[in-house]
């Protein structure tokens, strides 16, 4: 029975990430956004479970890493195909009579093609998720920013737009050279030659884990401060520790 634990917890996640996926396409972002947080909590336990119950499989492995795809991959690729397609929406279509012409003339079928530049994210993801399952290294690191990571930084842009109401935050945000810089630098990201930590504990002793702990701690202090837009400022500091954290200890 126990062997059925940690794959029923990648399920939940497969099953958030699907409904996130239906909130995404019809503009549900926090809805959305509360699904892949969802999935991705679930991502957590799955591996915690498979570790404590000891039931460790090579089926485990990938049925998570096809959740991921869902969950950490298409989501955020369907984010960002949306936000994309707002800088460029034509105020013509806004109106019923617009978005029922729009229909029949295939314009609202056929989208343009700027916005499809957000699913390098996705394509970006599998590649990534692909490489995982066959690299036997990294179990305490990750090479490359990990999909869920990635996922909480492009789901944190409509959060910002819709709950914090920043004027100067939503100009940034919907300004069409910054999203196509952030889709370039996600998908580098993704699966750069890079070496991050991994929260996973071992110990709970301070020493062994001062990255971790000083991590944490300076993400919920950015998180009470910055709300939302505290986390593409957390995925920043993600990857800046990391690289520090190689130089001081030369290796994981």
């Amino acid at each position: 029975m126990k062997n059925h634990v940690p794959n029923a917890l990648t399920l939940l996640n497969l099953f958030c990430g699907c409904i996130a996926v239906v909130f995404a396409v019809h503009n549900h972002f926090i809805a959305a956004a509360v699904f892949v947080f969802g999935g991705i909590f679930f991502d957590f336990f799955d591996g915690f479970a498979a570790r404590a119950l000891k039931v460790s499989s090579e089926l485990g492995l990938q049925l998570d890493s096809l959740a991921d795809m869902v969950t950490s991959g298409l989501v955020p690729g369907i984010v960002m195909y949306k936000l994309l397609n707002l800088t460029i929406s034509k105020p013509e279509l806004t109106t019923e009579e617009g978005a029922w012409n729009a229909f029949f003339s295939g314009e609202a079928i056929m989208p343009s093609i700027l916005p499809i530049i957000g699913f390098c994210i996705t394509l970006s993801s599998a590649y990534r998720l692909a490489k995982f399952n066959l690299d036997d290294e990294q179990q305490n690191y990750f090479k490359g920013l990990p999909t869920p990571a990635n996922a909480l930084l492009i789901l944190s842009l409509p959060l910002i737009l819709e709950l914090q109401h920043s004027d100067i935050m939503n100009s940034i945000i919907l300004n069409k050279g910054v999203l196509i810089a952030l889709t370039i630098v996600s998908t580098i990201l993704l699966n750069a030659p890079i070496v991050l930590f991994a929260l996973k504990f071992k110990t709970w002793d301070f020493k062994s884990n001062a990255t971790r702990y000083i991590f944490i701690l300076l993400s919920i202090v950015l998180l009470i401060v910055l709300k939302f837009a505290a986390i593409p400022c957390i995925i920043l500091l993600y990857v800046i520790m990391s690289m520090l954290d190689v130089v001081i200890k030369g290796s994981y």
